[in-house]
């Protein structure tokens, strides 16, 4: 079946990301004023080759930030991406900073958060590990973007 939005305007794939990435993009920009502060997207050299990137970066104070732009409870196989951006921080955090870094994970929805702040075994986890989740609200031309492309981007 082919997406009704896809059909509609075909430059824009039903697997188009810009929307999420605007948002995140938002979320970092507004966190930052928050801590008054410039997190920053960076991309590490690792010692095997190959590259990682952060969403959000501070050196004074020491922060690593990952963003989810996601609207709505997270499906399981998306519970396991905000997982590897947990393991993103640690890796960071412990391998290629060496500090005692905040490590945050960064929503934009409650809902899209609460598996993460409730009692699950990911959650009990990722406060074990001290690692911050935080909720900033899009303004709603922005989650009305995100909207849209999840419904466009669903399978």
């Amino acid at each position: 079946m082919i997406n009704y939005i896809t059909q509609m305007n075909k430059s824009i794939s039903a697997g188009d990301s810009s929307e999420q990435r605007e948002a995140e993009e938002y979320l970092i920009n507004s966190f930052s004023k928050e801590l008054k502060i410039k997190l920053e997207k960076r991309r590490f050299s690792l010692r095997d080759r190959g590259w990682m990137e952060m969403d959000g970066v501070s050196d004074s104070p020491p922060i690593l930030c990952e963003t989810w732009a996601h609207i709505g409870l997270a499906k399981s196989a998306q519970k396991y991406k905000v997982l590897t951006d947990a393991t993103k921080l640690l890796f960071a955090k412990e391998f290629l900073i060496k500090n005692k870094s905040r490590c945050i994970l960064l929503f934009c929805d409650t809902q899209a958060a609460s598996h993460f702040k409730g009692s699950s075994w990911m959650a009990q986890y990722l406060k074990l590990k001290k690692i911050e989740i935080k909720i900033i609200e899009l303004p709603k031309y922005i989650r009305d973007k995100v909207l849209n492309a999840q419904k466009r981007q669903y399978r």
